[in-house]
């Protein structure tokens, strides 16, 4: 819809009366194919805020509705609106950090833009902040008079409360809700921490908590969690597993980075299958070594494919029946070289008097190393 001479008169009017009061609060939104959610969730913003010192940045993760120009278009309109759309980048942690870091507001909330989070909580949690009572305010689903009848399944509930029972037992800490996607503070507070943060997954909030020094003084506001108005959620039931990549980052992520562990995880538990497809062909069925090694490959990388879709790559996971086809296809084309590694050298040592179960090891180690680093960029990638 083109601007007419009023919208702009009216806009520039905005802006102008905008400037008597400084910008205070950006409040940052990442999104994922939400367009519908965007209008709404400003006018939400605007009658919970008033008309001036905030901000919204939605921070886009190249949405295919739209969502991007969705906000471009009420942006023309809005000089309080802005949007950062990302691409080849995923994930809501990371876009959140990102968010984050992209204001000059001293104060920056954190909450999703589906209409689950409540914005009429700001302005309290904005006034618990700024006047030094604490450092952070976090919108809990299960603090005193709070809900989360939102959620979308009773799994999720479990898992969410369980996650933030391990939380409360391993961090001394009373917060009912680390796994909240709702929060407040000072921006400098994060811009200080946020090399020290990890960007995968979705446990923002964990990982600030955990890698803050001192100790944040917490203040926990009751949210009533509700129904998303539209879009998908960026969540799966697994949030117990968000947890202990939390606790694997915090401890020993400066040693060995968390996905890299995590692809190294996946492949560990592959060779398993990989072993035991190859006795089921060789031993039991009495092939020849590279038929049972060709099968036990293919078998141990559709495997690999799996569970790196589920849990090494869980904030860029595919989905859909034609994204985890087309998926496992690029996962197998781009370990193909590494396969055909694989199934020569270890047939090559096995031949030469190698025992089958260290000329297997061998090929799959060599293989490994292409595997992870190809599929990072040509499956969950940039390149996919």
């Amino acid at each position: 819809m083109d601007m007419t001479q009023t919208d702009l008169s009216v806009a520039s009017a905005d802006a102008v009366a905008a400037m008597a009061k400084p910008l205070e609060l950006a409040i940052v939104l990442p999104t994922l194919n939400e367009k519908a959610n965007i209008a709404p969730m400003v006018a939400r913003l605007e009658e919970a805020l008033g008309p001036f010192g905030w901000e919204a940045l939605f921070v886009d993760d190249n949405s295919g509705d739209g969502t991007s120009d969705e906000v471009r278009r009420l942006a023309l309109q809005d000089p309080r609106i802005r949007v950062i759309q990302r691409i080849g980048r995923r994930g809501l942690a990371s876009a959140a950090i990102e968010g984050m870091c992209a204001t000059a507001a001293p104060f920056v909330a954190v909450m999703d833009a589906d209409h689950q989070h409540d914005p009429q909580l700001l302005p309290k949690m904005l006034a618990a902040v700024r006047s030094g009572d604490a450092d952070i305010a976090i919108a809990s689903r299960f603090a005193e008079g709070a809900s989360a009848s939102g959620l979308s399944s009773e799994g999720r509930e479990k898992g969410s409360k369980l996650a933030n029972a391990l939380a409360r037992k391993l961090t001394g800490s009373p917060l009912s809700d680390a796994m909240s996607g709702y929060f407040l503070m000072r921006s400098e507070q994060l811009r200080g921490q946020a090399h020290r943060l990890s960007g995968i997954g979705f446990k923002i909030l964990l990982d600030i908590l955990a890698t803050a020094e001192p100790r944040l003084r917490i203040a926990e506001f009751p949210l009533q969690f509700a129904e998303r108005l539209s879009g998908e959620s960026k969540l799966d039931e697994a949030v117990v597993l968000d947890f202990l990549v939390g606790l694997y980052e915090r401890y020993l992520g400066r040693i060995i980075p968390t996905r890299f562990a995590l692809f190294g995880t996946v492949g560990a538990l592959g060779v398993g299958v990989h072993m035991s497809v190859l006795w089921l062909f060789y031993i039991a069925g009495h092939t020849v070594f590279a038929v049972g090694q060709t099968a036990a490959t293919i078998a141990a990388m559709t495997f690999n494919f799996w569970l790196n879709n589920f849990l090494t790559y869980r904030d860029q996971k595919l989905t859909g029946f034609r994204s985890i086809l087309m998926g496992w296809a690029g996962f197998c084309a781009t370990c193909l070289v590494g396969a055909f590694a694989n199934v020569a050298v270890a047939s090559l040592l096995q031949i030469r008097g190698f025992h089958w179960v260290l000329a297997a090891l061998a090929g799959i180690v060599l293989g490994s190393v292409w595997n992870y680093a190809l599929s990072s960029k040509f499956v969950w990638g940039r390149f996919k």
